[in-house]
């Protein structure tokens, strides 16, 4: 059995994964009939959508599979995700990579499987439309077609979820997205000991630019700090615009003197962007570091919350330490 290798950008892809705020829902109707119709179209016994999470496929929907999720390392899923056209298996009996596999040999028994990659409106590639068979079997050119419909499909549907939790200026998470994934990262951190550290960065005359040069500048502006963000800080960290004027990063697994560093790199491209920008386009940043401490802080809303205050009280303080933490 040959175990589904490790996209390239895993840790964006998981991140993205997350920021839909899909995983461990309820099953939803305007997933089922999806599936429900490429179960009946196809002929077959099993039709999912399966979403590719760290160490598993969780099942948004399934028809004909009792099962709400299996091991990524055995998943057909897997590797499905690894490329954007649709991954077929006539007979996994007669492919290496699965013919040893657990859910070949075992219940339910895969012969035929054919998955559809579903992206996420960032590109992403997060899961897969799939169908499932216990017989061997081929398709045809129209029926791959029809696989692919229904597919997109199932995206304008997890582009429906992703408007609730992306900035829709910037593309990355919102405050409600931030929410999601931080309450994944930040428990994992507390069980095994990890430090983690979020930066607050108050965009201080945004307010002035919309006013100045209009709402396209200032928009044009919120991006180009995005930009600068993403490629100041890892894959890894977690970058979101939580409101308007306040962007925020989680770093796990970095104590604080890390994360002076990465501030120090940012500064340095930052300083490097406003130089070569007009004066009336310069991106101003009051930025703060807070310490992840599980007994203040129980969730993400909180760390947040705590960092939103430090903002509050510098701007009506004149003589503040912009890098203070504790």
């Amino acid at each position: 059995m040959l175990k589904p290798p490790i996209p390239a950008h895993e840790a964006r892809r998981l991140e993205t994964l997350r920021s839909l705020n899909v995983l461990d829902t309820p099953a939803e109707e305007r997933f089922d009939r999806v599936t429900r119709l490429a179960k009946q179209v196809f002929g077959v016994k099993i039709a999912l959508v399966s979403l590719v999470d760290a160490d598993r496929q969780w099942f948004k929907s399934r028809q004909g599979l009792d099962a709400t999720e299996t091991p990524r390392d055995i998943s057909f899923c897997g590797h499905a995700i690894l490329d954007d056209k649709i991954m077929l298996v006539n007979d996994a009996t007669a492919d290496e990579r699965f013919c040893d596999n657990p859910l070949v040999c075992g219940d339910p028994n895969i012969r035929f499987y054919a998955g559809y990659p579903l992206s996420a409106p960032d590109g992403n590639r997060v899961g897969t439309l799939c169908v499932i068979d216990n017989q061997p079997r081929d398709v045809s050119r129209e029926q791959l077609g029809l696989l692919r419909e229904l597919g997109r499909m199932i995206e304008e549907e997890l582009i429906a979820a992703a408007t609730s939790t992306t900035d829709p200026v910037t593309g990355l998470s919102n405050r409600t997205g931030f929410a999601v994934i931080a309450d994944h990262i930040l428990p994992m951190c507390a069980r095994v000991d990890s430090p983690a550290s979020l930066l607050l960065m108050h965009f201080s005359n945004l307010h002035d630019i919309d006013a100045e040069l209009g709402h396209d500048e200032s928009d044009a502006s919120a991006v180009e700090l995005s930009h600068l963000l993403m490629a100041s800080f890892r894959d890894s960290d977690i970058i979101a615009r939580v409101s308007p004027d306040l962007f925020a990063i989680l770093l796990g697994n970095t104590d604080f003197d890390s994360v002076a560093a990465a501030k120090a790199r940012f500064d340095e491209r930052l300083s490097e962007r406003n130089r070569s920008s007009g004066q009336d386009r310069q991106i101003e940043l009051d930025i703060h570091a807070v310490v992840y401490r599980l007994a203040r802080h129980p969730d993400a809303n909180a760390l947040l919350e705590e960092a939103e205050r430090r903002v509050a009280d510098a701007s009506n303080d004149d003589n503040y330490d912009q890098s203070a933490a504790n």
